[in-house]
């Protein structure tokens, strides 16, 4: 038996949650089974557990789209009793069993090793979160952007994507502004890296096609206006890597931006990404991001706080990474 977080549909369409006891025979399908150690709580996971969006397809559903852990079984050559492992994505949490349980049976393929010197609780500080904004920082430098070209905005400074951006970024040699709905938030997001910060509220309502050339790249995981304005602002010859859509899935932008400035759109995917770009993400993960940035973003919280912190997370009110140990 193990504990888990299980989230259930009731007639009326609503989503329950609650930490439950599970048999291992319970668990999926799958080629290796995980001690999970260490799971998060990304803006997915939020979705999921409080039914705000339809991101689970199939009840019941153990939420958390990654963790961290030891592979107890395996049926798969590439992986042995005792090796550490690291999940991201490809539907775990969604439509099949995820990471917020002590235990997980999961597909080989959709496992990385966990990078040697680094922790599982390190490893979930960072989670998908920090992983996307890894894999963002290689779309805009495989785009050619370096220090010298100017600024790079990141949106959404405090949420969990944009917190490990804004450090990486900065770390890079990067002069990095911070856009944030939470300016009281200044002295947090300064120490990760921000030299400047923009309010939000300047980014996330309708605006001009073509806008005052302000930033030489960015990073956006808010999408809808905010996402429009910021391609809006590029420099000419600029990118953009967008990763998520916490203002909304819609785009409400012009060609102007792409045709007339040549600013790129990258499209970051982390759910599916091949297995050598996720390797070499966590491999830059453990060499470029120092602890001290993860001590001071992170909020450990056990299973039982994890309904109740997925429903702050949605309404803003979480500082960048929150890591869950189950065994808590």
């Amino acid at each position: 038996m193990f504990k888990a977080l299980l989230l259930t549909k009731t007639e009326e369409g609503s989503v329950q949650s609650s930490v439950t006891e599970l048999d291992e025979s319970q668990l999926p399908e799958g080629d290796v089974l995980v001690q999970v150690a260490h799971s998060t709580l990304n803006y997915k996971d939020g979705l999921a557990i409080t039914g705000k969006a339809p991101v689970v397809r199939r009840y019941p559903m153990v939420p958390g789209i990654d963790f961290a852990g030891t592979v107890l079984e395996s049926s798969d050559a590439r992986y042995k009793k005792g090796d550490a492992v690291i999940l991201n994505g490809w539907g775990v949490g969604e439509s099949h069993w995820g990471g917020l349980a002590q235990k997980a049976r999961v597909k080989a393929d959709w496992l990385v090793p966990l990078p040697a010197g680094m922790t599982p609780s390190q490893a979930m500080s960072i989670g998908t979160a920090g992983y996307t904004a890894m894999l963002c920082v290689m779309a805009l430098q495989d785009n050619g952007m370096t220090p010298d070209r100017g600024p790079v905005l990141v949106t959404g400074g405090n949420g969990g994507v944009g917190s490990i951006a804004i450090a990486l970024l900065s770390r890079l040699g990067f002069e990095v502004h911070a856009s944030t709905g939470r300016l009281n938030e200044a002295e947090h997001l300064k120490a990760l890296g921000a030299k400047e910060l923009v309010d939000r509220s300047t980014l996330n309502a309708a605006g001009k096609p073509l806008q005052k050339e302000r930033w030489a790249a960015a990073v956006d995981s808010v999408g809808s206006h905010t996402l429009a304005n910021v391609c809006a602002s590029i420099q000419y010859g600029g990118v953009v890597a967008a990763c998520g859509l916490a203002q909304g899935m819609d785009f409400p932008a012009t060609v102007a931006p792409f045709i007339l400035r040549g600013v790129t759109l990258a499209g970051v995917d982390s759910v599916n990404a091949p297995y050598a770009k996720r390797v070499k993400a966590w491999d830059r993960l453990v060499r470029e991001l120092p602890q001290e940035v993860l001590a001071s973003n992170t909020e450990t919280i056990g299973l039982a706080a994890a309904a109740q912190t997925a429903a702050r997370l949605l309404e803003g009110r979480v500082r960048g990474r929150v890591v869950v140990d189950v065994n808590a």
